[in-house]
């Protein structure tokens, strides 16, 4: 069983404008609206995928209601500790003309000392189960830089970690040596604090999080290719060409993909291929996450790896 654990989900709004104006005013020509943040949308990917996966969350207000609603239509597995303070709501809108998309992020909220117990015993529950556990999304005020740290200590030993956050809530953790970390480029460069150029500049960048305790580091980079580290190289997988709909959950699918492929028995470049390809078949489609396994492993074999 595979864990997707997290404490910001968002309730998802996406607003499609044939031309968006900016301080004008714009009429929407679709609008959708759907469960996403990381946790979530790793969880979501995870159901899709198929084998067996939960997602751990909180949820509080209309907006965590409805993605209540959402997994249990979708039969997805899911726990979710009831907050206070309302799940975040987070709007998308898309200029079909120029093809870019704007978003518009909410924080998520605090949550409570006893928020976070309830989470903590509910996670020791279900990591007990879990071969492997991926924690993702940045943390609410309330629950402390080492959040991670303190539940990568509940996971067994041979329970493969992977956490894609970034800066103290991800270096907190590194030295409980997790299996993957799985920043972007631009979170590297945070969490190192410095400049991430050229490619000499990432591939130090991942070596350095591997002497901080990571085993191995894998780093997105929106359209262009993806780093994979491991104790024996490192690699650059190329992206697949592909018609973007919407580009929302792409990195959460390529750690939800690399995790269910290493648990269909794939060795780590290969699962890394199947990251790649459940980010680029997330692309594709405009509700995040709902991947097709068969097209997945159909476009990892066109993954290129240098």
């Amino acid at each position: 069983m595979i864990a997707a654990a997290g404490l910001t989900p968002a309730w998802q709004l996406m607003m499609v404008f044939d031309r968006l104006e900016v301080a004008e005013v714009n009429r929407a020509t679709e609008t959708y609206a759907t469960s996403s943040g990381k946790v979530t949308n790793v969880g979501l990917a995870l159901h899709h995928l198929g084998g067996r996966s939960c997602t751990i969350g909180v949820a509080g207000g209309t907006a965590g209601l409805n993605i209540e609603k959402e997994f249990l239509a979708l039969g997805a597995d899911a726990t979710w500790i009831r907050t206070q303070n309302p799940t975040r709501t987070c709007t998308t809108l898309m200029d079909r003309a120029s093809g870019e998309t704007t978003e518009l992020v909410e924080n998520g909220k605090p949550v409570t000392t006893d928020e976070l117990q309830a989470y903590v015993k509910t996670f020791a529950e279900k990591a007990s189960d879990a071969r492997a556990v991926v924690m993702s999304g940045s943390l609410p005020p309330g629950a402390g830089k080492d959040f991670y740290k303190r539940l990568c200590e509940l996971c067994g030993a041979d329970t493969r970690v992977f956490i894609d956050a970034r800066g103290e809530e991800l270096c907190e953790a590194l030295s409980l040596r997790p299996f993957l970390v799985k920043p972007n480029r631009d979170e590297l460069a945070l969490t190192l604090g410095r400049s991430i150029e050229s490619d000499g500049d990432l591939i130090k960048g991942i070596r350095d999080l591997q002497e901080a305790g990571a085993q191995n580091v894998l780093i997105s980079d929106g359209t262009r290719p993806a780093w994979l580290g491991t104790a024996e190289a490192v690699c650059k997988l190329q992206p697949l060409e592909i018609d973007t709909v919407n580009p929302i959950g792409c990195g959460d699918c390529l750690a939800a993909g690399t995790a269910w492929g290493l648990e269909r028995g794939f060795d780590l470049v290969q699962a890394a291929r199947c990251g790649v390809a459940a980010a680029a078949e997330n692309a594709t489609m405009m509700l995040p996450s709902r991947l097709d396994p068969e097209r997945v492993l159909k476009l990892a074999d066109q993954v290129r790896v240098e």
